[in-house]
């Protein structure tokens, strides 16, 4: 299980590294490629993010066509071709070309190592799980700064791609002497239309995991526009410099924390209320912090309470919320994974850009986002459960045959 889970947390790390580990380097691309508003350089990590999404959509019926590993080599070719584009490039163009080309690759190893974990785990117990891979994974965010730092103290920001294709050597030849298949070929899903059709109805059909996927886009919605704005907070609006990787790893650190907590309590308290508790804590702080900036201005140790009580709470809802929307689709965990992490991830897309952009020198429009969002996601919650009550009582169709037997 420990190799399992190391490995599988590798394969996620692909995104947090992609994401994180240019983080510092933002403004510097900017002024290089000629970027005049400093909120555009956030583009850098908007079209990875894009790329991602829109690479799921491919990438899961193929991994539940041509098989898990199959799909992770083909991901990481196309995001080692990305990674080189990027680190040559002269253009901002050229720039989101090579980051695009990225977040298609980065789909592959995140799609198959969902649909693996689900192939192997299933309920509370996949929840256990994501929340034991979180734990390590989460050292990636907590160092992926500092690494991008370190990059630009001894060569140019460049070299920060260098290590992106190198990374996605290294994890092709771990996987591919030490991961097993685990969708056999009898159990694969051939790929055209039909099915395909078949699995996007069944997916956007079904209350349960439509309902969980819409959550996990407005949290994750949340969390991108404050990753989209967190250089610029941390460096413009409290002048933190170059201690800023410093202090975003250390709140990512929370994050693990929170994780463990989790792979902990999950199976005893469960995945729904856990979600719910953690979404009603975002808009509790978000509200506090807000009005405690609105009547005693802008804070340092404020910003650094509040944010840390983000990562604690967006860690809880992250692996459980996954969890509860795949539970019904175990038959079809590949094209599932890919439909739910595109779809969620797009939605979070769309509102993390909104967010950066309303970046203003203050930490108030990402608070408000989280007061926002969240509010719409225990609404939802609400539906779900209303919708799963609904459905337990109402009696399943007994065949005509089956009761001319019994009678």
């Amino acid at each position: 299980m420990k190799s399992f889970v190391l490995l599988m947390a590798s394969l996620m790390a692909s995104v947090a590294l992609t994401i994180d580990a240019m983080l510092p380097a933002l403004g510097i691309i900017g002024d290089d490629l000629g970027v005049s508003d400093p909120n555009k350089a956030q583009y850098v990590l908007v079209y990875m993010f894009a790329g991602m999404a829109m690479g799921q959509l491919v990438c899961g019926p193929l991994s539940d066509a041509l098989g898990r590993k199959r799909l992770l080599y083909i991901g990481l070719a196309i995001y080692a071709l990305g990674s080189l584009v990027s680190m040559f490039a002269t253009s901002m163009p050229m720039m989101l070309a090579g980051r695009f080309i990225q977040g298609i690759g980065a789909a592959g190893p995140y799609v198959s190592s969902v649909a693996i974990v689900r192939d192997r785990f299933k309920g509370d117990e996949m929840g256990r799980v994501m929340s034991l891979i979180m734990m390590i994974f989460i050292f990636v965010p907590a160092i992926a700064p500092a690494l991008g730092q370190l990059v630009m103290f001894v060569a140019s920001w460049r070299w920060i791609f260098g290590i992106f294709f190198f990374f996605a050597l290294t994890i092709f030849l771990v996987t591919r002497f030490y991961l097993p298949e685990t969708l056999p070929p009898e159990k694969r899903i051939p790929f055209n239309p039909g099915n395909i059709g078949r699995g996007f109805r069944e997916i956007f059909t079904h209350p349960v995991t439509a309902g969980y996927m819409v959550c996990m886009g407005l949290t994750f919605g949340g969390f991108t526009g404050y990753l989209n704005s967190t250089r610029q907070l941390f460096q413009e609006t409290f002048h933190t410099g170059d201690m800023f990787s410093v202090w975003f790893g250390c709140l990512a650190l929370v994050f693990g924390l929170s994780s463990m907590l989790n792979a902990r309590i999950v199976r005893h308290v469960g995945g729904k209320r856990l979600v719910r508790v953690a979404a009603a804590s975002l808009v509790i702080t978000s509200a506090l912090f807000i009005a405690f900036t609105h009547f005693y201005g802008l804070s340092f140790p404020a910003f650094v309470a509040y944010i840390a009580t983000l990562y604690f709470a967006v860690a809880l809802m992250f692996g459980n919320l996954n969890a509860l929307a795949m539970e019904p689709m175990g038959h079809i965990a590949g094209i599932a994974a890919a439909v739910i992490g595109s779809s969620s991830s797009l939605l979070s897309l769309s509102l993390g850009t909104f967010i950066g952009q309303m970046y203003d020198g203050t930490p108030v429009p990402v608070a408000t986002g989280f007061l926002v969002l969240p509010c719409i996601s225990l609404a939802i919650m609400r539906w779900i459960t209303q919708k799963q009550a609904r459905m337990e009582q109402t009696p399943v169709p007994v065949p005509e045959e089956a009761a001319q037997g019994e009678a």
